[in-house]
């Protein structure tokens, strides 16, 4: 479990519901189940229009990626590469052949395999690197979704705020969309019910910055963090790959991918 999505979002919340009581009072006149139809199905349905409905009806196991936490230990990656570098000058890349089943990383596996069977060492990178492009196009639109949700939650907000202020003038106006005739009801009391209104309007403004704000934009951002720590790491796999296929020294492979782990890990593990 990744705590700090979820304390992120209960924070935000719980600091916005202490402004509103210390504000207005009443917590529950924020409430208004119209103004949360409009955003949030307004924003579902464009984003279904933007992308393909697959694309849409997998966005709660891409939302669940927010919440859990995953550690890329890029040193541990390095130090199995390493390992299969050693054995692979003693024995030849042949031998790695056996130790398939014992390889936890999926990519890894895979990529190692590909190195045992592809001779040619501009193929294996190419491929390598299709399937790294491959995944970052996946992650991307995962991504983009979130980011796209998030523009669209302020335009349907200020959409249903408009929305609330044409019918309420249009009462206002008597029905009928022209001039009152006759006043025969107290000015204070409508211009009382008006500005009521307008501020049960506002709700929908205020829900669309709250949705795009709080929950989509940072959790596509997180989605793009996770994604480039778990890119770097695939990166390092295949800069490895590649020095086993070309025989490379142990020690010189190590000194190699070490330049991707950060200065500040790298002081640590000296």
């Amino acid at each position: 479990m990744d705590f700090g999505t979820a304390l992120g979002l209960l924070a935000g919340l719980g600091i916005i519901a202490v402004g509103v009581v210390r504000g207005h009072g009443d917590l529950y006149w924020f409430f208004n189940l119209n103004s949360i139809m409009i955003v949030f199905g307004g924003t579902i349905s464009a984003t279904i229009v933007n992308y393909p409905l697959r694309n849409v009806l997998g966005i709660f196991k891409i939302l669940k990626n927010a919440f859990i936490y995953e550690s890329h230990s890029y040193t541990i990656e390095i130090d199995a590469l390493v390992e299969k570098a050693e054995k692979a000058r003693k024995s030849g890349i042949m031998s790695l052949e056996a130790d398939l089943d014992k390889i936890d990383n999926k990519f890894l596996r895979s990529g190692i395999e590909l190195a045992i069977n592809e001779r040619d060492a501009g193929r294996l990178r190419t491929f390598l690197n299709l399937e790294l492009n491959n995944i970052e196009r996946r992650h991307n639109i995962g991504q983009e979704i979130f980011l796209y949700m998030g523009a669209y939650a302020p335009a349907f907000g200020m959409l249903g705020t408009v929305m609330g202020l044409i019918v309420m003038m249009n009462k206002f106006s008597g029905g009928n969309g022209g001039a009152v005739d006759s006043i025969d009801f107290d000015v204070a009391a409508k211009f009382a019910e008006l500005l009521g209104g307008m501020g049960l309007a506002l709700i929908t403004t205020f829900y669309g910055v709250l949705f795009s704000n709080l929950v989509f934009l940072p959790i596509g951002g997180k989605l793009k963090r996770k994604s480039e720590d778990e890119l770097m790491l695939k990166t390092i796999i295949v800069e490895g790959i590649i020095s086993i296929h070309a025989k490379e020294h142990p020690i010189l492979i190590r000194e190699k991918l070490m330049t991707f782990v950060p200065t500040n890990m790298r002081k640590k593990r000296e």
